[in-house]
């Protein structure tokens, strides 16, 4: 609060008291008073005046600092009127009042919001678990009779059971903390298992895979691991090169850090998306051109990387696309082991 403001708001004040000054000084002028007594008691007045707007000010604006410095240590900051002091001044008191009003109203809007959430949330996992049944049938069925058109059909089946599955992650990934597990993890074992979830779409788009170096072993969730490796290895296929498209997966030790690395030799991400890859909805030059971009399925990889404590990197040097996971080694499980 600046002391213009201050003043400007005492205005009232100040003029009345200004006032009351001068019919004083006017009276004892009339009774026969000389001007120095007068002047004497103008200037005792002025004093006591200039004395009380001072010490008003400093207080109000020791409060008031105390209750911005409060606010900001809040991470709630509409639970402040029920941790700030009550006012002594009945106006200030009806302020408060509007304060715990209007706090308490955004407390039930908060508890309506997140049971509306969570319902949602329980819908939609229940919803994916209820399609996968018969995805899982159709694909027993094209199995069974193995023909040209049914290894299409399994890898639109693919494509339908990613989707339910990024559903189904979207809907946790803002609660990952009760669906995850960290634990030693055998990257070799992730990585084969991914191709394994999209083998009939790899197959369909001829692509030739090398993998190579997944020897380390790292601690983090198999399954969320999985489903990002799901995710980069689909964005392959969907903007694989026109020719013979090639998918290569390796790792290599970078400090305290295991990389693990897909390239592909797509048609690559142009420099300037490359910032704006992992924001949500942004789908950049080839998603204009692929229509089937949604923009959400890098934005859940990295939400879901920040959350398990994972790098995650990309990189589109002209050609291709390189995206590359890090995971810290824990040196003190390390030095367990050995």
């Amino acid at each position: 609060m600046s002391g213009k403001l201050f003043l400007k708001n005492h205005l009232p004040v100040i003029l009345l008291n200004l006032l009351g000054a001068l019919a004083l000084s006017l009276f004892l002028l009339a009774v026969g008073n000389d001007i120095q007594t007068i002047l004497f008691i103008l200037a005792a007045w002025v004093l006591v005046l200039a004395l009380y707007l001072a010490a008003g000010y400093v207080s109000r604006k020791k409060r008031l600092e105390k209750l911005l410095e409060m606010a900001t240590q809040l991470k709630e900051r509409y639970l402040l009127p029920e941790v700030m002091p009550v006012p002594d001044q009945a106006e200030e008191q009806v302020y408060y009042q509007l304060l715990k009003l209007a706090g308490k109203s955004m407390l039930e809007r908060i508890g309506e919001v997140e049971r509306e959430r969570g319902e949602y949330r329980t819908y939609i996992e229940q919803w994916v678990h209820e399609v996968k049944t018969p995805i899982t049938a159709l694909k027993l069925l094209c199995e069974n009779s193995r023909s040209p058109f049914s290894r299409e059909v399994l890898a639109e089946l693919e494509n339908i059971d990613r989707c339910a599955e990024q559903a189904l992650y979207y809907a946790r990934s803002e609660h990952t903390e009760k669906d995850y597990s960290i634990r030693e993890m055998s990257l070799a074992d992730v990585v084969h298992g991914a191709i394994a979830d999209n083998k009939y779409l790899l197959r369909q788009c001829d692509m030739a895979i090398t993998v190579e170096d997944l020897e380390p072993v790292v601690y983090a969730d198999d399954k969320w691991v999985r489903f990002i490796l799901n995710q980069i290895i689909s964005n392959a296929v969907k903007y694989r090169s026109p020719e013979q498209p090639t998918l290569h997966i390796f790792t290599e030790r970078s400090g305290d850090q295991v990389l693990l690395s897909v390239a592909d030799n797509g048609i690559g991400i142009p420099e300037s998306d490359l910032p704006r890859i992992f924001e949500k909805g942004f789908t950049g030059q080839n998603g204009r051109t692929i229509h089937s971009s949604t923009g959400i399925g890098l934005y859940l990889c990295k939400r879901l990387c920040d959350k398990l404590g994972i790098g995650l990197t990309a990189s589109s040097p002209g050609s291709g696309t390189t995206f590359t996971l890090s995971f810290h080694i824990n040196d003190f499980i390390t030095g367990v082991q050995s």
